[in-house]
């Protein structure tokens, strides 16, 4: 494989204040269930919940991540998720707790994506092929 077209990413952590609240803000926007996770035994107080992944490598994923050194925040990295319909996604966010900043818009020949502010007060993003 050429490293030119080699996909860097593997995994992605979001942090938040409330697990609880956080999961089920999730949980209800992307329609799936989170998964508890073993944290690593020097962890500390690092407690996390994983999202679904495809056990083939088709996809990377992450976890929500709730820990007293790292805080969660709106001017950092934005975690995008892959979508059927952008539109769909973004239209539970405001019901799940959240607020939606940028309804779907068309990004050219990448298909849309829309943007929304969690529960926890991340900028999160949302993308589709249409």
């Amino acid at each position: 494989m050429n490293s030119q077209s080699k996909n860097p990413f593997t995994w992605i952590e979001i942090y938040v204040e409330y697990m609880d609240r956080a999961r089920k803000f999730y949980e209800k926007v992307l329609q799936i269930k989170m998964i508890p996770m073993e944290t690593p035994g020097d962890a500390g107080d690092l407690e996390m919940l994983s999202f679904p992944w495809d056990e083939n490598g088709g996809n990377i994923s992450g976890a929500l991540c709730k820990s007293e050194t790292m805080k969660p925040g709106s001017n950092g990295t934005i975690a995008y998720f892959s979508c059927e319909d952008c539109a769909k996604e973004a239209g539970r966010v405001e019901e799940a707790g959240g607020q939606l900043l940028q309804e779907k818009m068309a990004i050219g020949e990448h298909g849309f994506c829309s943007i929304a502010m969690d529960c926890e007060g991340n900028t999160i993003g949302f993308h589709s092929a249409n």
